[in-house]
């Protein structure tokens, strides 16, 4: 059975492209109008779909790579434990237990920086530690050496 996020992702998906077509509609429409003014906004109409299609596609590859090292980083037993961690009342965990974790990993990864599994557990640190930034940055770098190590 499917679930319910991949569900979500599928109809999100198909509704995009409902409206890319509905835009490259529109900008056919504009063309045969055949003024000037009107085929500089059909271009700009057409262009918009294309934009959204790399968006779309760029999002779903970094997720679809970002759940493959969560997954192995699991297997491996290298995904970051949070369960004893404070939380505050809406759930997040507490700042400073977050940055406490965040030292620690970081350490981790100035001990190996060539291990795709340390840079994972540091996004997620950074992201425990409300950093979204250099999450994605860290992240971004473990992608990147999952990669290089996949294609030796």
């Amino acid at each position: 059975m499917i679930g319910r996020v991949p569900l979500l992702i599928a109809f999100l998906c198909a509704a995009l492209l409902v409206y890319f077509a509905l835009l490259a509609r529109t900008a056919l429409a504009l063309f045969r109008d055949g003024s000037p003014a009107a085929i500089g906004l059909g271009v700009g109409v057409l262009i918009l779909p294309l934009v959204g299609a790399w968006a779309v596609l760029a999002t779903l590859r970094n997720g679809l790579a970002h759940q493959r090292l969560a997954r192995e980083a699991a297997e491996d037993g290298m995904d970051l434990d949070v369960s004893a961690l404070p939380t505050t009342p809406s759930g997040r965990i507490d700042r400073d237990a977050a940055d406490a974790l965040f030292a620690t990993v970081r350490a981790e990864v100035e001990a190996d920086p060539d291990d795709w599994r340390r840079w994972y557990r540091l996004a997620r640190a950074y992201d425990y530690a409300r950093d979204r930034g250099r999450a994605r940055d860290a992240m971004r770098r473990a992608v990147e050496l999952h990669a290089g190590q996949a294609g030796r």
